[in-house]
């Protein structure tokens, strides 16, 4: 399993497994689209159902080796560790309770991991995570995909490169309204688990989105929560978790801002955005038009940036497919992260050197406990009347 580097030479590809993303699941199917769009990428295992005629049934729609189909992960890791040709990496696209377990479990049997968000549903278990990765010199990486995007990474480097000047406001949201009726209440599978509080954690809406949101804007900004002010709620009577979250934030670097969540607001399929202001100009980008990155100047018109157009920089082109007016969008953003997190995970496997500019773009276990963090400061806050906590993770 060889794919062609850009110098022509040849490089093994990742070995992958995967753990959840059978049949009928979503977003596994996703990860899968991401993995293959650059070929750097084979899945070559999975225990993608706790069902075993299920974990078969998806192995063998995926050509699995049925040997490397497996109903459960805790096998998975000691079988693949024990193999020669064994993965290199594990995919976890679980509910979000699992996702400690089945990464410690990896993390100790030596593979390394990538993760779905939120990384935990417990703060302690975040900074077991952080812990373990470090003591068993392995990388274990978040796909908070949105970090992906070609102009999300243009809003980066001008953010660093000072063109914003002081940053003041930062704010982030990400608006659904896919939960506006009481679906889990019906049994509707992807409702039914983000909403139960033994599967999902202590907050439904901000373990979903809100972390999405918060991730986007600390990587767009360079600042990381210091304290916020949180009113969660839950807008459907009956549901077990919030489905709303209005978060005023704190910035480590002396801005101040908001992170908003909700998944009960008609009219918006899935409506991610982030706005950052600085003394002399300010930034927005929206993921429902992710090609375009608006970009005000004070005192002047504002300017829309296009990807692959003429005032795209160096860090939108080396995340381009396609020349402007050639629409990219998530699967690509997602593939961008996937390929970056090969190339990371390879270069320490071999013992070779990584770009620290690299690994920068890829969020990390301790990018992942910042957002485990980031909820559980917000509940807490919650829980005291909106009174400001602490939300620094560290």
């Amino acid at each position: 399993m060889v794919y062609a580097t850009a110098d022509g030479s040849a490089l093994a590809r990742l070995r992958i497994g995967m753990v959840g993303g059978g049949r009928n699941a979503f977003i596994g199917a996703v990860h899968r689209f991401a993995m293959r769009l650059d070929d750097k990428i084979a899945l070559v295992a999975g225990a993608l159902s706790s069902d075993p005629e299920n974990a078969a049934a998806s192995a063998a729609d995926l050509g699995l080796a049925p040997e490397r189909s497996y109903a459960d992960y805790r096998a998975m890791a000691r079988a693949e560790a024990a193999r020669p040709d064994g993965i290199e990496a594990v995919v976890i696209v679980t509910p979000n309770h699992l996702h400690a377990p089945i990464a410690t479990a990896f993390l100790e049997a030596g593979i390394d991991v990538i993760c779905d968000k939120p990384l935990s549903t417990t703060l302690d278990e975040a900074r077991a995570l952080v812990e373990l990765t470090a003591a068993r010199r392995r990388k274990l990486l978040v796909t908070l995909n949105n970090t992906g995007y070609a102009m999300v990474r243009q809003a980066r480097e001008m953010v660093a490169s000072g063109e914003l000047g002081r940053i003041v406001a930062v704010h982030a949201a990400y608006v659904q309204d896919w939960l506006t009726q009481p679906i889990d209440a019906d049994g509707q599978k992807q409702a039914e688990w983000r909403t139960d509080p033994a599967r999902a954690g202590q907050s439904a809406v901000l373990a979903d989105i809100g972390v999405h949101a918060f991730n986007l804007a600390c990587f767009v900004s360079g600042q990381q929560a210091e304290t916020v002010a949180a009113d969660l709620f839950t807008a459907v009577p009956g549901r077990r978790l919030d489905d709303n979250a209005n978060v005023l934030v704190r910035w480590t670097g002396g801005a101040r801002g908001t992170v908003l969540a909700s998944q009960t607001s008609p009219g918006h399929y899935n409506d991610l955005s982030v706005r950052i202001y600085g003394e002399k100009a300010g930034l927005e980008w929206r993921g429902a038009e992710p090609e375009a990155l608006r970009f005000s100047p004070f005192g002047e018109d504002s300017r829309t940036i296009i990807r692959g157009g003429h005032g795209s920089g160096a860090a939108a082109r080396r995340v381009s497919r396609m020349p402007a007016a050639h629409p990219e969008g998530y699967i690509e953003a997602f593939a961008n992260l996937y390929r970056d997190a090969a190339e990371i995970i390879q270069a320490h496997r071999a013992g070779a050197a990584i770009d620290p500019a690299l690994s920068a773009l890829v969020p990390d276990v301790t990018d992942g406990a910042r957002g485990v963090q980031f909820v559980a400061a917000a509940v807490e806050s919650n829980a005291a009347g909106g009174a400001w906590t602490n939300a620094r993770f560290g």
